[in-house]
């Protein structure tokens, strides 16, 4: 039986999924592991349910955007096995129009992970039972940690005094449409002035 020995660990991967095993290392005390897309269920499936592996909790699916790569993203699977006290991190590779099966039918919590995923990086799931955005709301335009969207963004959402609602709008970066409260200490022009007097009493 298998013991928390990463290193046992990386023989049994290795010897079980020989041809779906693209490369393993250890670093950090966890197994790293790369497969590829057609396989990914199958490989996620045998970590889960093995005697010797029992990698039963999804901690969190992570994406990586290299904008330069042609295979541009890189997905990442935490995993925990509570029994073996055992890390793995399973990642795959694929290109910016390639579309990923979901896992939701392995690991339930899978769910709203790869809704984030998809909000934030723009990567669909087959097969996923609800892929909406999660973390935006429905009218946001471009997928925010991606290298190529612009820090500003594309809209700001505001609200209106004027129309007492939410509204969107193209980034400026001006002024003259913010709210600014002129009777704060902290943005007041008249204490700014008071305390640059000060300093400039102080000098003389």
């Amino acid at each position: 039986m298998l013991t928390n020995n990463i290193k046992e660990l990386e023989k049994l991967v290795n010897a079980e999924l020989a041809s779906k095993v693209l490369n393993s290392l250890i670093e950090f005390d966890e197994l790293l592991i790369e497969t590829n897309i057609d396989d990914l269920k199958e490989v996620l499936q045998f970590l889960k349910s093995n005697d010797n592996c029992k990698f039963r909790q999804l901690i969190d699916i992570a994406g990586v955007d290299y904008p330069e790569e042609e295979k541009r993203f890189q997905l990442v699977y935490l995993l925990l096995s509570h029994e073996k006290n055992l890390r793995i991190k399973l990642f795959i590779k694929l290109e910016i129009e390639k579309k990923i099966p979901s896992i939701v039918k392995i690991f339930p919590s899978a769910n709203w992970m790869e809704r984030e995923v998809f909000d934030m990086y723009g990567i669909e799931f087959e097969d996923h039972p609800d892929l909406r955005r999660i973390l935006t709301d429905y009218n946001f335009e471009g997928y925010p940690l991606r290298k190529d969207f612009p820090l500003t963004g594309f809209k700001e959402v505001r609200y209106s005094e004027k129309d007492k609602k939410v509204i969107y709008e193209p980034v400026k970066l001006e002024q003259n449409y913010r709210d600014f409260d002129f009777e704060s200490p902290w943005e007041g022009t008249k204490y700014i002035k008071e305390q640059n007097k000060i300093k400039d009493d102080k000098k003389n």
